[in-house]
């Protein structure tokens, strides 16, 4: 099998992975835009989830990206094992025993409710708790337990969601024994089933070999930059609803929850950047001693490029069919976002692909440093233009921030590893796709109106065209691709 068609077998795995986790998301995002009481509380648990998101990066810090450099290269695998998953169970224990103290001085920080922070710390545990296992999983090549693993988590979750926030009022029985405010019990959703997954995933722990503090040295070394340059991305994706609550006039909690919301719909382009990154990390790491490892990653970039630029004409032609699956109705008011976030992750799905070259070359101060230059935008940007055009600020400084790191990366790639890119087709491909995502959504939907028929017809003819445009210029190059290196 070839090293690239196996690559995007594992891609699609950890796709499925993703997706189908996603689609039970995005239902999730329809139910609780539905049965959220007010756009203020759906706003409260969206800033404390984007929270919970810069935590995780905290509590890992860079301890995934590290297993997987010293495991696949370390003559002495069971050592980083078990050096990894007992740093950061006394890290996490540390970090959850310091929190439950401060719960009060938490909520006064926040403004948020203490009992939402009770079962967001235990969430935040029990997460990096399963780090490790999880990375082990994808570093022994098991993606399709990863990938139920990860689905099992987001299917109870679902499950118990619904019941809480559709079905726990109409049992008075058994709705005695939970709290009535529903951003608390979605917490409680979300708790709930890590306790399991834990259980699924806790078998390395009963192999432990003691710690080795040489390697745990070395490791924090490399993973130090990559704390900062995660830190730095989980600004740039999420501190924007923070932003948003403080700066914006108004009912500010609620904007961040119509921008949340909104900003939900290009769970497509998520999808599609987010499955490439975990199908491409470890590949690239397995790749990185071959002589021909630069050019198979020009290749691998070209084509996440070429399948990017496909998906996004697609995507935001059936945008208002995506948007029934998403949101309820009361949130449409912030669609006009969605172009700027798509293009955004398309962006960052290339960033993710160009990054190799500072991470097979433990240069990942670099990634930090390109990482922190994207937050400083997106913090500046923000505070400057969210008092002026409120959360639509925001959305183009995501695009700007991904968009600017995309092209740093590039630049210094030439010269600390050098990779033959193909820079004539990707910036054609770019240009056409987001031009016609510019032509179909704020010129044929706004003239023809959002879910016309002229809309869909216009759209897809164009997308069609796109699309055959790059098929046929790339038909060899695709070709090849699929083909090389056969064993």
């Amino acid at each position: 099998m070839s090293t690239t068609r196996k690559l995007f077998q594992q891609t699609a795995v950890y796709g499925v992975a993703t997706v189908l986790p996603r689609v039970l998301t995005v239902l999730l995002n329809l139910l609780l835009t539905t049965f959220i009481d007010t756009k203020q509380d759906f706003g409260n648990l969206s800033i404390i989830f984007s929270w919970i998101i810069i935590f995780n990066v905290i509590l890992t810090y860079g301890m995934e990206t590290s297993f997987f450099r010293f495991y696949s290269h370390s003559k002495s695998k069971k050592k980083v094992l078990s050096t990894s998953l007992l740093g950061l169970l006394a890290t996490t224990t540390l970090f959850t025993v310091i929190a439950f103290l401060n719960l009060d001085n938490i909520e006064l920080w926040s403004g948020k409710n203490s009992e939402y922070w009770r079962w967001v710390i235990g969430v935040l545990a029990l997460d990096t708790l399963m780090v490790i296992p999880f990375a082990y999983l994808r570093a022994q090549g098991m993606a399709r337990k990863y990938a139920i693993i990860k689905m099992i988590d987001v299917v109870i979750s679902f499950v118990l969601t619904t019941f809480f926030l559709v079905f726990l009022s109409d049992i008075p029985v058994i709705q005695q024994w939970f709290p009535t405010d529903k951003v608390e019990l979605f917490f409680i959703a979300l708790f709930t089933p890590k306790i399991f997954l834990l259980l699924l995933l806790i078998k390395p722990y009963f192999h432990i070999e003691g710690f080795d503090f040489a390697i745990w040295k070395q490791m924090m070394k490399y993973g130090t930059p990559i704390l900062v340059a995660g830190l730095a991305f989980a600004i740039n994706e999420t501190f924007d609803k923070q932003l948003i609550e403080w700066l914006s006039p108004g009912n500010s909690t609620a904007q961040a929850g119509l921008y949340t919301a909104c900003y939900r719909l290009a769970v497509g382009m998520t999808l599609f950047a987010t499955a490439f990154k975990l199908g491409v990390e470890p590949f690239f790491f397995s790749e990185s001693k071959d002589k021909n490892a630069p050019q198979l990653y020009a290749s691998i970039t070209k084509m996440f490029v070429i399948l990017g630029a496909i998906a996004l004409v697609f995507y935001i032609t059936l945008i208002d069919v995506v948007k029934l699956a998403v949101i309820d109705s009361d949130y449409y008011e912030a669609i006009f976002i969605v172009p700027y976030v798509l293009i955004a992750y398309f962006f960052f799905g290339i960033y993710q692909s160009l990054s190799v070259w500072y991470k097979v070359t433990d240069k990942t101060k670099y990634g930090a440093i390109i990482s922190v230059f994207g937050a400083i935008i997106t913090i500046a940007a923000n505070v400057l233009l969210i008092p002026k055009i409120g959360y639509l600020a925001s959305a183009i400084t995501t695009c700007v921030a991904y968009g600017v790191m995309m092209i740093v990366s590039y630049l210094w790639s030439r010269k600390h590893f050098p990779i033959p890119y193909d820079i004539k087709s990707i910036l054609l491909y770019l240009l056409l796709s987001i031009g016609a995502t510019v032509v179909i959504f704020y010129l044929i939907r706004d003239s023809y109106g959002a879910g016309s028929w002229q809309q869909y017809v216009y759209g897809l003819s164009i997308s069609l065209l796109v699309s055959a445009f790059i098929l046929v210029r790339e038909k060899n190059f695709i070709l090849q691709l699929l083909k090389k290196n056969d064993s």
